[in-house]
């Protein structure tokens, strides 16, 4: 580092770090690493962290960027046998009023404590937590309870049992705001002790904490209940947990009841298979029919998960029931939910059931007034086809994807044509000319640009599919006939179509079939279709310098072609012409 080219900026940016500017001392800091460099470990530890100390009254966003510069800060003053000095102006960052600061010193101080020693962690950690424990404000109290998981491993078996009966403490504060914080980190703290403290400490505290009157602080614990559950044997999940388990699902809050059936296959695979097969396989079933949309939406997102769990008896029985209800579910919500993750009990399922139960109800889907249904249902056909093959699908589903292909909302149009080369491969040329030949190309004249633009590609990947002779066959006269089209936008679209084709046909192809209606669209009046020939005739350079036949067509036709639009009224125009004659060079 030269000091002479160095020493400047850094004192311009020490002035920063006072400046009345709000943005000027938010650049100071988010540079605080070059400043400490600059200073040196020594005079960064007596001079610049003092001096941050001070500064914590000032404007959230700075705070909140010191609160994450300092979790790194350990190598900058002198390496772990001085991290502690970094602790005072976390733990005043960590009181302050702002959630967010709080939450990032509570980070960079997770951070710092793993490179504490025992004696630093003893001395300077401890004491901080306890502070933080017993503050006046709930602020401080909040922030503590994200403190104890880490240093607790690192503890003494004195000082952990304090940390034990202190966290406690903040399991039953007055302050609600609290208790949601210890409910939110009670379960990583779990994780961190002995079986013999978590059954009997934790457990208790759990319990608590599940029954608290605040339900943002029950629905919180449903994340400890899967942590603890992950620690205990299926037995001791039994005594322990399953009467929680039991109240939560039952809660009158419906947002427990959500957090519930968002984690219920974390939950089902924590508690063991004999809870899941007993108590688990009922309790599914009632929050697959709550009375709340928002309960049914999350279940059904959970239904794939839950059914690898248990035996294929016990989802005929139990669990389809349920989906065909959600199928005709009053909520769009909960039957778009369904409509991604039915797809998933195909292969669980198997070949049989899934044609005789689970076919009629993707039609039913398919079918659905919300286009998001439509939308999902067509996106997750693959996993389907894999189970019951091309040939069973596209006879009951072909005619609803055929009606879809038509479909009023243009996204779902947009997911049937990107499925469209899925299909064709699985179904044969023969299959594709006679269904679906005739709706690629009447998809290039749909009123909506990124259709257009898509079935263009779409016929690119068909090409890609099925070879240059169907193309040359089948799709190639098709489009070049719109190139004579009256109205401009038809035109266009061989334009698009011509140079998305490009890169999947043969020299031969476009000198044979596609040169002669370019070079014609030259003298287009409309610049949007010359400035777009000019594009075309680009793609088309490289692919013709592939064959010695129809290398000598770029000097002959495209270089005298692009010349002439060179010359042409309109930027664009003259623009894009340019820049291919640059490829022919």
């Amino acid at each position: 580092m030269n000091p002479e080219v160095e020493l400047y900026p850094i004192a311009i940016l020490i002035d920063e770090l006072r400046h009345d500017d709000v943005s000027l001392r938010l650049n100071a800091i988010k540079r605080l690493n070059t400043i400490a460099l600059a200073l040196g470990p020594q005079r960064a530890r007596d001079e610049l962290i003092p001096f941050l100390d001070e500064s914590i009254d000032d404007e959230d966003e700075v705070l909140l960027t010191l609160a994450g510069e300092l979790g790194d800060f350990v190598e900058y003053i002198g390496g772990p046998q001085f991290a502690h000095i970094l602790l005072p102006p976390l733990e005043n960052l960590a009181a302050v009023e702002e959630t967010m600061v709080r939450d990032k010193a509570v980070e960079s101080l997770n951070k710092i404590c793993p490179v504490l020693s025992q004696a630093q962690l003893e001395q300077y950690y401890i004491p901080l937590v306890k502070r933080l424990s017993l503050g006046d404000w709930f602020t401080s109290r909040t922030s503590a309870t994200g403190l104890y998981a880490v240093g607790y491993a690192l503890a003494s078996p004195a000082t952990q049992e304090d940390m034990r009966k202190a966290f406690g403490q903040l399991c039953m504060d007055d302050t609600p705001m609290v208790r949601r914080a210890a409910a939110t980190h009670l379960g990583t703290f779990a994780k961190k002790v002995s079986k013999e403290h978590l059954i009997s400490d934790f457990i208790p505290l759990f319990n608590k904490l599940a029954l608290d009157e605040q339900d943002s602080v029950r629905l919180l614990t449903v994340t400890d209940l899967v942590a603890i559950a992950e620690e205990l044997a299926p037995e001791e999940c039994k005594i322990y947990i399953l009467q929680a388990l039991k109240n939560m699902i039952s809660d009158k809050s419906w947002r427990v009841r959500y957090m519930i059936a968002d984690n219920f296959v974390k939950l089902s695979k924590a508690v063991g298979q004999d809870i899941t097969r007993e108590d688990l396989v009922v309790a599914f079933v009632r929050l697959l029919k709550d009375n709340e949309a928002e309960v049914r939406t999350a279940a059904a997102g959970q239904v794939p998960g839950f059914a690898q769990l248990v035996d294929k008896e016990t989802i005929l029985n139990y669990i389809l029931p349920c989906v065909r209800d959600l199928v005709t579910d009053t909520s769009q919500h909960v039957r778009a939910a369904l409509a991604m993750q039915i797809g998933g009990l195909a292969p669980i399922l198997g070949k049989e059931a899934t044609t005789e139960h689970l076919l009629p109800l993707f039609l039913q889907l398919l079918k659905d007034e919300f286009p998001d249904v439509r939308l999902n249902i067509i996106s997750k056909l693959e996993t389907v086809n894999s189970v019951i093959g091309i040939e069973l699908l596209s006879q009951s589903l072909l005619p609803a994807i055929v009606e879809l292909a038509e479909d009023k909302q243009w996204r779902v149009r947009l997911a049937i044509i990107d499925y469209i080369p899925l299909l064709a491969t699985q179904l044969g040329v023969a299959f594709f000319d006679e269904k679906l030949g005739s709706l690629c190309m009447s998809w290039l004249g749909d009123s909506v640009f990124s259709i257009r633009e898509a079935a263009t590609v779409n016929l690119r990947k068909l090409t890609e599919v099925f070879g240059v002779e169907w193309a040359k066959q089948t799709i190639i006269p098709k489009v070049l006939a719109m190139g004579t089209h009256p109205n401009y936008l038809y035109r266009m679209t061989t334009i698009f179509a011509i140079t998305a084709m490009t890169p999947a046909v043969t020299p031969e192809v476009i000198r044979d079939y596609i040169l002669p209606t370019v070079t014609g669209l030259v003298t287009d009046p409309i610049p949007n279709i010359r400035f777009n020939v000019a594009k075309s005739i680009e793609a088309q350079i490289p692919v013709l310098m592939l064959n010695p036949d129809t290398k000598p067509l770029v000097e002959q036709q495209l270089k005298p072609a692009l010349v002439k639009l060179s010359e042409d009224t309109d930027n664009d125009v003259r623009f894009f012409s340019q820049k291919a004659l640059l490829a022919v060079q």
